[in-house]
Formats: structure tokens, sequence, C-alpha cells
């Protein structure tokens, strides 16, 4: 229907379209695409009727910055009175008693809500296989997987049944889908966009950002999510920047991008390595300065990240135990019998793994050998990142080291499905923001994305070369 918002806004203004038009045309592509299990939940009536009030804020010039665009939200995030089922089967009727930060700050800006949707439970995974209501499929070839684990929200915007919609991304959750479904995904900075709300799988790595169609659409969405929260202690006091109106403001002969040197080149699609080679060559010829950079350790993000993210995982799930909330199991004796069917019967496969792999990680005898040492690690990384951009402003990377796998291809070696996140885990450990923007297709029509990493807070420049990338190259 529209590429992007700034033409919604303007055609809204005009009187040309409404916002209940606009979200019938949404509803009628949500029903059409219903074989792509992309949502869980879809609130037909009440956003129609949220339409007609935004409608109505129009007409009377007192409409809020999102005005009548309609955003989907991944099933992680709480939404008040609203089913939160974190893909699992152990929320399967668990309402949310309050409403997310992020997905307020939206509300109040008259973005509308039209539904939730599906994730890997507790959004881990690499391919949106793991949700206990069914996998969801990739739109441009549907024996494929979307990615994960904001599988269902990359679907959702790739296929146009919103125009936006948030993701989390904890190891590349919204840059990998992204870049598997042709769409833009963004990864703000650590701290940048508050957690409140966000059901935690690993604290000190989640993020919430927007998968879009445009750069703008993802700016438009983070400038009204981003800014401090008191209720995260882990958010940073920096105000939000005017991203969108920034976008076209960038200088060629004043960004120098890095090439990392070292990156890890075993299993990188031949396509995918000559389309992000024809983009640095591009830049090149633009008058971008190009400069090789190393992350020495980077090749440990992998190991480093499974280690530290079960870990929290181990902690974050022990509150699923059917004793306060969530499902509990009808076939127990006594409290230890009630504890374990609940968690036996209500989590996977992958979740059960990552729990059992965080338990041992912290356990006595072998924390010091994984847990700690992976948190020295960890550091090494960050500090990589902080020497790399002493020389330049951002870095170029693959997204995904393949495009999209067909479904079921995976699912029997875990290690295999880890290894996708090669390109993204090292600026989850780091904290810095990064974006994968779709750059072409393989030779079976298959999307590719390119990674863009920028200095910490610096989304904004981030942006930037991700919207000249998807206009001049």
């Amino acid at each position: 229907m529209y590429n992007g918002y700034g033409e919604l806004r303007s055609d809204l203004e005009s009187g040309k379209v409404s916002a209940v038009d606009t979200v019938k045309y949404y509803l009628s592509n949500i029903e059409k695409g219903k074989h792509l299990n992309a949502f869980l939940s879809v609130f037909e009536l009440e956003t129609l009727d949220k339409a007609k009030e935004v409608d109505k804020k129009i007409k009377n010039r007192t409409a809020g910055k999102l005005a009548g665009m309609v955003i989907a939200v991944k099933d992680v995030l709480s939404l008040k009175g609203k089913r939160l089922t974190c893909g699992s089967k152990i929320l399967e009727n668990f309402e949310a008693l309050y409403t997310a930060t992020a997905v307020q700050r939206l509300i109040d800006e008259d973005a509308i809500i039209i539904g939730k949707t599906n994730c890997d439970e507790f959004a881990m995974g690499s391919s949106n296989e793991n949700s206990a209501y069914g996998v969801v499929k990739n739109p441009v070839d549907q024996t494929r997987v979307p990615g994960g684990s904001s599988g269902g929200s990359a679907v959702a915007v790739a296929s146009d049944m919103c125009m936006v919609s948030l993701g989390t991304d904890t190891g590349g959750s919204i840059r990998q889908p992204a870049a598997f479904c042709g769409v833009v995904g963004l990864k703000p900075t650590y701290g940048r966009v508050s957690r409140y709300g966000l059901t935690a799988f690993a604290s000190s790595f989640d993020t919430i950002g927007p998968f879009a169609k445009n750069t703008d659409d993802a700016a438009r969405v983070l400038e009204v999510i981003a800014g401090w929260d008191e209720n995260d202690s882990t958010c940073v006091k920096k105000e939000a920047e005017n991203y969108s109106s920034a976008l076209s403001n960038i200088s060629e002969k004043e960004i120098t991008i890095g090439i990392v040197d070292d990156l890890p080149s075993e299993g990188l699609q031949s396509e995918i390595k000559d389309s992000v080679n024809k983009i640095i060559d591009s830049l090149k010829s633009k008058g971008f300065k190009i400069k090789p950079v190393m992350l020495p350790n980077s090749k440990y993000s992998v190991q480093t990240y499974y280690i530290l993210t079960t870990a929290e995982a181990s902690s974050n799930l022990a509150r699923y135990d059917g004793a306060r909330y969530a499902v509990r199991s009808k076939n127990s004796n006594n409290v230890e019998d009630m504890y374990v069917n609940s968690r036996t019967e209500g989590f996977g496969t992958e979740v059960k793994r990552r729990i059992m792999l965080g338990t041992y990680v912290l356990s006595a005898g072998y924390y010091d050998a994984y847990y700690k040492k992976a948190q020295k690690v960890r550091r090494l990384i960050k500090e990589d990142f902080e020497n790399a951009f002493k020389n330049v402003d951002l870095l170029i990377t693959p997204t995904t080291p393949t495009t999209a796998f067909k479904i079921g291809e995976k699912t029997d070696d875990p290690l295999a499905m880890y290894l996708n996140d090669i390109f993204t885990t090292a600026s989850n450990l780091s904290g810095n923001p990064a974006i994968s923007i779709p750059i072409g297709k393989d030779n079976n029509g298959l999307p590719i994305g390119l990674q863009i990493i920028g200095k910490d807070f610096d989304e904004a420049t981030v942006l930037k070369l991700g919207n000249y990338i998807m206009r001049n190259c």
C-alpha cells in the first residue's frame, strides 16, 4: 500500500485515505497470509476503534508523531490485558498485567498496535521453528525459515501485514530475520531503549528494535521508543535524537568505513560475499574512505555468547515453576513433582537445552572455567570494538553466513544452528548498535542482508549509511 510512513501521513492529513482504511488493508493482508503463521493474536475490533480515534485527532490536528502507523509487536513484550505467551506452552493463557514502556510510547504517539507476532520460545532460536504455536514460514519461499527469534515480526513487515513491527535482539534476533526476509532490522545500543515489559531471556544482552521496509520508518520508531525510563535500571540517561530528519545528511568524505580483515569466512555463501564486496566497491567509488580493521577476539563471540546467555536464561527462567503463575502440571503428588513436571511439560526442547547448559556453566565446579572466563572474553571483544572505532566510524559485514535455509534442515544439529549467529553475536556482547539492510538476492531469489555496526549510541550514523546504500548503491 505505502512504501513509507511519510507518504501515508501526508495522505491521512489530506483526507485521501483514513486510518480506518489503513487498518482494514492490513487486517485483510493478515487474513490472506494466515498460512505464514506470523501472528499469535490479532486485535481486529480494538484496532478499528483506535483508527477511528486517530482519524478524529488528525482532523483536529492533535495527532501524535506516528498517528495511523500500524505496528505489530513480538509476543515477548507486554500489552496490558492481552496474552503474553513468549511462544511457550508454559505461558499459554497468561495475560499481561501492564504494558511495556516501548509499546506504550508507540501508543502515546497514536500508533495502532494490530497484534502480537509469533517467535521462537522465549526468544531462543535462529529459525522460528521453536515456537510452541508452530513454525513461521518465510514469505519469499514458504519451504524456508524466516530467521529467528523475531521471525513473526520480520514476516509481518515483509508480507505487508503491518507497516512496522517491534522485535528483540539478543544475539541477532532482529538482524538475522531481517536479512532472511529482505527488510530493514535495527538493533539499538544496549540501554538506548527501555527493557521494562520485555520478558527476559538474557538481561545483559536483550534489546528492543524495529523492523521496517525502509530506514526512515525505522528511524521514526526509534525516535519514539528510545530514551531514559526510570523503570529500567539498565536504561541510559540519553535523550532520543531526531534520527529521521538527519537521514540524508551524510558526507561521503567525512565517513570512514571499516572492513573486518579477520572476519570468519568459513561457511560464508559466495553470493553473500560477492554482494557485500560490490557494496564496498560502490562506496569506494562514491568517495567513502575504506579501512581494514581487526577484531581479533570476535572469533570467540559465538562460544562466549552461548555460555553467557544460557547462564542468564537459566537464572531468568527459574521463575516459571507452576507455583506462582503460568501452566501448572496436573500430574503432581507433591511440590517437587509440581516444579519438575510443570517445567518438563511447559518448556520446549531448545529452552530446556539452554537452561541445562546455563545451569552447568554456573555450577560450582565449572563457574571459573566457563562463565568467569567468558565474561573476560566479553570484555576483550568490547575493547576490540573500541579500538576499531578509534580509526573508523562504522563497520560493514555480512549479516548472515547464508541465506534462508530450509525448514527442518538444522533442527537436529544445534551447533550448525548456533553458527548462523556468527556475524551478529559480537555486537550484542559489546552492546554496539547495528542494522541489517537488504542488498540483493542470491541465485534462488532469497534476500541477502548487509550489517552495519556503529559506535555506542551512534544509531544516527548507522541509519544514515543504511539509507545511503539502499538509495544509491
